[in-house]
């Protein structure tokens, strides 16, 4: 079955549960300006930019995506740990780049900039980095 990417507008008591478990054992970096991975998902749905993504009716992985007038930002990507190294957040990636350029607009990775993970994942991807 594949990787299906959806907003996030009003989720289900398990979608909610899959997100905690998500960002869940996320470093604190990530987490930033957020205190806590329940604010970063509420103000997610708040503001209508959570995205995930779903397999066997299971949320695997999530994002915030803006989309601004100049270019998208893709933040916050997180996967559960059990589910890494499987091509999960590469399908979020994937599908937010090409909204993004159906859209008009460069897609942009949002991180901390002094966080080596995020340069690196950010070069791997071939995405320009800003800063959060």
């Amino acid at each position: 079955m594949p990787v299906y990417i959806e907003k996030v507008a009003t989720p289900s008591p398990q979608d909610r549960t899959d997100l905690a478990k998500i960002y869940a054992d996320a470093p604190a970096w990530l987490l930033a300006p957020h205190a806590s991975a329940d604010e970063l998902i509420a103000a997610g749905i708040e503001r209508g930019t959570l995205v995930a993504a779903r397999f066997n009716d299971r949320l695997l992985g999530a994002a915030l995506l803006e989309k601004g007038e100049n270019r998208w930002l893709l933040s916050h990507l997180c996967v559960r740990k059990i589910t890494r190294r499987r091509g999960v957040a590469q399908r979020l990636l994937d599908e937010a780049l090409r909204i993004a350029v159906e859209d008009g607009k460069p897609l942009h990775l949002g991180a901390p900039r002094d966080q080596l993970e995020s340069q690196a994942f950010a070069a791997h991807v071939k995405l320009p980095l800003e800063s959060l």
